[in-house]
């Protein structure tokens, strides 16, 4: 598969202190694993507001964060970010199972979520794909989160929808900035050849 890079990496040696131990966190704990922040990297004012909105956001906040990886998940198997797709969050490994990702397109019908696990989704669906919303919508929203639930959550999927609906442009991949060996990977996507072997197969979720 001929994959050219849209966007080249910054050279890491180049880079001040500060954002080198960005990078380095982001090669020894992942999510996001290091690539794309080095392409961020060409704009210290994109690395910098990127980086404190996701710390803000997906590290921290008021909503659980195994809640917020299944919604960066959906937002990635919407939109076909591979990068992002194949990554996992380790705060949130033990807690959303492998099962879960596969039936996220599935969400409302699948019995593997909890109610507010679907309402969740149900606004990062409707975040993503600009859908119309009623009183009921708003309704089942409100009565699993809050409205600094509501805030957080939305302004983590946009974050998430905008930077993926981007990085999928741009053909980057795993192992190719830093020695950051499998952390935060998806199980069986591990290696670089692992990776490259499962586009090979017709159910692999990454296939456009």
């Amino acid at each position: 598969m001929d994959r050219p890079q849209r966007i080249s990496y910054a050279e890491i040696s180049q880079l001040d202190d500060a954002m080198t131990q960005v990078l380095e966190r982001c090669a020894r704990e992942g999510t996001p694993r290091p690539e794309s922040s080095a392409v961020r990297a060409h704009s210290p004012a994109a690395f910098w507001a990127f980086e404190q909105a996701w710390d803000g956001l997906f590290r921290n906040g008021v909503v659980d964060h195994a809640l917020k990886e299944l919604c960066r998940i959906y937002v990635s198997r919407s939109v076909k970010c591979e990068y992002c797709g194949n990554q996992r969050s380790e705060g949130a490994r033990d807690l959303v199972s492998e099962a879960q990702v596969d039936d996220l397109l599935n969400f409302e019908a699948s019995d593997r979520y909890s109610e507010r696990e679907r309402a969740a989704l149900s606004y990062a669906e409707a975040i993503t794909w600009r859908l119309e919303t009623d009183d009921a919508f708003w309704d089942r929203l409100r009565r699993h989160f809050n409205e600094e639930e509501l805030v957080e959550l939305a302004c983590f999927v946009a974050l998430t929808m905008g930077q993926q609906s981007w990085i999928r442009l741009l053909n980057i991949d795993h192992f190719q900035v830093m020695d950051q060996g499998s952390v935060s990977l998806a199980p069986g996507l591990d290696t670089a050849a692992a990776i490259d072997q499962a586009r090979t197969s017709d159910d692999y979720w990454g296939v456009k």
